[in-house]
């Protein structure tokens, strides 16, 4: 029990100080470049904190048991003879390709729907909001995400490695941050693009989260509009933390 209750509470160290490094990153990023006029102390933020401590002491483990077990039986099951660093681009191409696709079918499957939804609820989208995800959302788009690196036998320290940018970079296309790419927002993922992935009566575009050039290839990019436009779902009522997790196995609420 001692040792338990010792593995929790580094674990909420752990938690406590990626929390602290989020807000030291992007506060004042979303003060100097903010996308829309939003307090710091918006609705929901509670919950938008819930789910956060939700993923980084409990689903997040769930998602490496899950595909430590998978990678049992399929590590490097697709092995070929190229160098590490060719390995890894393949891995992050394929990967990105069945995490866009598996978007896609999270809005076009009732079921899928279900649990996606929850994580477009938001109403206000900030470094924290990229956090309220429903867990089996968030294995799923896991799984998705690494089944190719795996498959590759991709060194699981890049593997590690390449979690932690993909991460970074799906909290900084939430952020209330406008700050234009350029060029490169077809390269890598930006806020205005995935903000307008989450307008409300919309989510039918830019699925892409780190690679838009996938919704340019197969046709699902959109522009968002320069004037401002209303987050979340229509017509969906305010869903507390507990309410979002057992929600999706009793209705579904349509975007």
């Amino acid at each position: 029990m001692a040792a338990l209750a010792s593995f929790f509470q580094d674990w909420l160290i752990a938690a406590l100080g990626s929390l602290a490094v989020l807000i030291a990153v992007f506060v004042p990023l979303e003060r100097l470049f903010p996308a829309r006029s939003q307090s710091i102390f918006r609705p929901a933020l509670a919950t938008d904190l819930a789910f956060f401590f939700g993923q980084y002491l409990l689903w997040n483990g769930l998602s490496l048991l899950l595909l430590r077990l998978i990678s049992v039986s399929l590590w490097g099951a697709l092995s070929v003879p190229w160098p590490m660093a060719m390995q890894c681009v393949v891995a992050v191409v394929l990967g990105d390709v069945l995490v866009y696709f598996f978007h896609r079918a999270c809005h076009a499957s009732s079921l899928l729907w279900r649990f996606h939804s929850v994580h477009h609820s938001s109403e206000h989208l900030d470094f924290l909001a990229a956090h309220r995800e429903h867990p089996i959302d968030g294995i799923l788009t896991q799984l998705a995400q690494n089944l190719p690196a795996i498959a590759l036998g991709v060194s699981p320290r890049v593997l590690a490695g390449l979690a932690v940018f993909r991460g970074m970079w799906a909290i900084f296309i939430h952020s209330n941050i406008r700050l234009p790419l350029g060029p490169l927002a077809y390269l890598l993922g930006s806020p205005q693009h995935h903000h307008y992935h989450h307008a409300k009566g919309h989510g039918r575009s830019n699925f892409g989260n780190l690679a838009p050039w996938l919704d340019v290839v197969f046709g699902t990019h959109e522009t968002a509009p320069s004037d401002d436009y209303p987050l979340g779902i229509e017509g969906a009522p305010t869903l507390r933390f507990w309410t979002a997790l057992w929600t999706p196995f009793v209705s579904a609420r349509r975007g």
